[in-house]
C-alpha cells in the first residue's frame, strides 16, 4: 500500500494511522523504502511511502496464538 506523508508524519505515525499497529513494522517499512531513514525522524510532506501488506494474523491480534506461562 502506498501512502503520502503529511506534515509532521513519522514512520510510526503512518503505520499506526494506516495499519493500526507499529509492532515490528518500522524495520519492514524502512527496508521497503530505501533512503527513507536518511530524511531523519520526520518524513517530508508529500513523500510517497510503501507500507507492507499485513496478513490476516498480523492484522488481527485476536487470531494470534495465546502464549500461557503456566498451565
Amino acid at each position: 500500500m502506498r501512502v503520502i506523508a503529511r506534515q509532521g508524519d513519522t514512520v510510526d505515525v503512518l503505520c499506526y494511522r494506516h495499519l493500526g499497529s507499529t509492532a515490528g513494522l518500522l524495520e519492514r517499512v524502512l527496508e521497503a523504502n530505501p533512503g527513507l531513514a536518511a530524511q531523519g525522524a520526520f518524513i517530508a510532506e508529500g513523500t510517497a511511502v510503501d507500507l507492507p501488506d499485513l496478513t490476516a494474523t498480523e492484522n488481527n491480534p485476536a487470531a494470534r496464538p495465546l502464549i500461557q506461562l503456566w498451565d
